[in-house]
C-alpha cells in the first residue's frame, strides 16, 4: 500500500461491505487524521450491513460531513493523531485519542443550548460520514478527546456505547438506592448494568433471550435475571423506579413497561425498526414518565476519568477481536447470524497499544 492510500471497510449497500483501498485526502480546516487502533462493531452497523441503508445517506450528502455512500463504516473508534490541519490547537500529533463521533453544527438552537446530540443536522462519523473501520480516519478535531496512559485502546474503543449507556442513565435520573430494570443484555444493556451498579442501584433486574448474555449481566452487577423466552421481569422482580428498554423490540418494551412502579420512569434507548405500541391509558393512569435517550452529550470526559481511576472497565463486554481484512466474514457475517458475541473489536493497526 503506497502512502497515498489506506485500507478501509466501505459500505456500498446491504450485504456489500468491502475492505478496499481508499485515497488519502488532504485535511481541510478543523480536521485531524488518526491512525486507528481499534474500532467496535455496533448493532446499527450490523443493521446497515444486513438490510440497510437506514441512517447512511445514499442520495443527498449529509450537510456536515459532505459525504454519502459508499463510505467508511464504524463509529466506535480510537487511535493516535498523526496529522493536524494548521488551525487545530486542541490536540497534538502523536496524542492518543478517542473519538466522540457525533457531528454538530454549533449554530442551531440545540447546539447553542449545549444539547449538541439534538443538532438539527445530527449524524455520526461512520454512518453519515466516513468513520473509523480503517487504517486511518479523518474527523473534525472537536470529536477528539485525549486519553491518559491508564486508558487502553481496547477500553477506549468501547467508550462510545458506554456514553450511550451513561446518557440514558442520566436521562432516567437513576441514583443510589433506586431499583432498576434493563430489558436487553446486548452491549448497551450490559453497559447500563455496569454503570447502574456504580451509581448504587440496589436492584438491577435484567431480561434477555440469551442465557450467555444473562450470565454476563450477573457478572457485571445484575442482581437477578430472567430469560424472556419463558419469563417476564414483572413476574419475578420488584416494581422499579427506572426501567430501560435497550433492544428496540416490542417484547422488550412490554417487559420494561410492566416493571415500572407508579410514578416511575421508562427510558427508551433501543432503536425500533417498526412503530411499537404502548398502553397509553396505563401510562397516564400510573403517572409513568416516558423518557427517550439518543446518543450522548458531555459524558466522554467523565467516562475517561472513571476508566483511568479504575472505577469502570467497558472492555469487559468485548468478546472477540478481528483484523480489518477479516471483518466482513468474521465480524459482520457472524454478528448477523448469531448472538454469541457481545462486542467485537476490529484492530486495523495491530502494533498499537
Amino acid at each position: 500500500m503506497d502512502h497515498q492510500h489506506f485500507m478501509a471497510a466501505v459500505w456500498h449497500g446491504a450485504r456489500d461491505i468491502r475492505v478496499e483501498p481508499r485515497s488519502r485526502m488532504p485535511l481541510v480546516p478543523g480536521e485531524i487524521r488518526i491512525r486507528v487502533a481499534a474500532c467496535g462493531i455496533c448493532g446499527s452497523d450490523v443493521h446497515e450491513y444486513v438490510d440497510g441503508p437506514h441512517a447512511i445517506p445514499t442520495d443527498a450528502v449529509h450537510p456536515l460531513s459532505g459525504r454519502r455512500a459508499p463510505l467508511v463504516i464504524g463509529h466506535e473508534f480510537c487511535g493516535t493523531v498523526v496529522e493536524l490541519a494548521p488551525d487545530v490547537s486542541t490536540v497534538d500529533r502523536e496524542q492518543r485519542v478517542v473519538v466522540e463521533p457525533e457531528y454538530r453544527c454549533g449554530r442551531c438552537a440545540a447546539c447553542l443550548r449545549g444539547e449538541y446530540n439534538q443538532c438539527r443536522f445530527m449524524g455520526f462519523a461512520g454512518l453519515m460520514g466516513d468513520g473509523g473501520m480503517a487504517d486511518e480516519a479523518v474527523v473534525p478535531a472537536y470529536m477528539a478527546h485525549s486519553l491518559p496512559d491508564q486508558v487502553s485502546f481496547e477500553q477506549a474503543a468501547v467508550l462510545e456505547p458506554a456514553a450511550v449507556a451513561l446518557h440514558a442513565i442520566r436521562q432516567g435520573g437513576l441514583s443510589a438506592g433506586m431499583r432498576c430494570a434493563v430489558a436487553g443484555a446486548g452491549p448497551i444493556g450490559l453497559l447500563i448494568v455496569q454503570l447502574a451498579r456504580i451509581a448504587g442501584a440496589r436492584q438491577i433486574a435484567v431480561s434477555d433471550v440469551s442465557d450467555d448474555r444473562l450470565a454476563r449481566a450477573l457478572a457485571l452487577g445484575a442482581t437477578h435475571t430472567v430469560n424472556a423466552r419463558t419469563e417476564r421481569l414483572a413476574e419475578t422482580a420488584d416494581e422499579v423506579d427506572v426501567a430501560f428498554e435497550a433492544v428496540g423490540a416490542q417484547a422488550a418494551l412490554d417487559d420494561a413497561y410492566a416493571t415500572v412502579r407508579k410514578g416511575g420512569r421508562l427510558v427508551l434507548v433501543g432503536l425500533f425498526g417498526h412503530r411499537p405500541t404502548i398502553d397509553a391509558f396505563g401510562l397516564v393512569n400510573r403517572e409513568i414518565n416516558l423518557i427517550s435517550s439518543v446518543g450522548y452529550r458531555h459524558v466522554f470526559p467523565d467516562l475517561i476519568e472513571m476508566v483511568a481511576n479504575g472505577l469502570f472497565d467497558p472492555s469487559r463486554i468485548v468478546t472477540r477481536q478481528v483484523s480489518l481484512e477479516a471483518v466482513v466474514e468474521e465480524g459482520f457475517g457472524r454478528l448477523a447470524r448469531e448472538t454469541v458475541d457481545v462486542k467485537v473489536l476490529v484492530r486495523p493497526c495491530e502494533g498499537q497499544r
